[in-house]
């Protein structure tokens, strides 16, 4: 079995795990308008506990990540052109149940998991370092938030395991990366 065939086995095998319930808390995870009250909330308590300055430092990292992930999985899709699971025949031939309409015809790699694990780790950096002890909680709730969002595109039939791990990866670094800048810009503003 080559690691395309398992990849789509898996993918199917996770995507026939349902029942209608679990289909609309899916179907919620997955929708990215659902996701805006939280960074609003998250922005709300950064800026309240950090200040205004250093606030807005860590939301402009949060965004940069989104706006990176989200153009780096665009970019890499419309490169690498793999197809989603609901355009593959042989995904629609064994099964794959869809719970939104196909979108878009590339899906490598998912930019919902490389959004919400960014999201998580610029978040909760930020979170971190706005209170004056560490806020565990956050980063607890904010991850397990990020992999429900990520295994949802492949209970909707949008993406593949592997998409979401890539995306989940990806996600990671540049979460990394940008609240790594955030930290900087901060560090830079109170040495002033």
């Amino acid at each position: 079995m080559d690691i395309v065939r398992l990849d789509q086995d898996i993918t199917l095998a996770i995507n026939g795990l349902h029942t209608k319930f679990t289909d609309v808390v899916w179907q919620t995870f997955s929708n990215m308008q659902v996701w805006i009250p939280l960074y609003v909330l998250v922005i709300a308590l950064v800026i309240w506990k950090a200040g205004w300055k250093k606030g807005l430092i860590y939301v402009a990292s949060m965004a940069l990540c989104l706006l990176v992930c989200d153009q780096f999985a665009n970019l890499i899709k419309h490169y690498v052109c793999r197809p989603r699971p609901c355009h593959d025949s042989y995904m629609l031939d064994n099964g794959l149940r869809l719970l939104e309409e196909a979108g878009g015809m590339f899906g490598f790699f998912s930019s919902h998991a490389a959004n919400s694990f960014g999201f998580a780790v610029c978040s909760s950096q930020a979170v971190d370092a706005s209170f004056k002890n560490r806020q565990k909680w956050y980063a607890w709730i904010i991850f397990i938030w990020a992999a429900l969002v990520s295994v949802s595109r492949m209970f909707v039939g949008k993406h593949y395991l592997g998409d979401v791990l890539v995306g989940t990866l990806v996600g990671l670094v540049l979460g990394y990366v940008c609240s790594s800048l955030a930290h900087l810009a901060v560090s830079k503003l109170t040495d002033k």
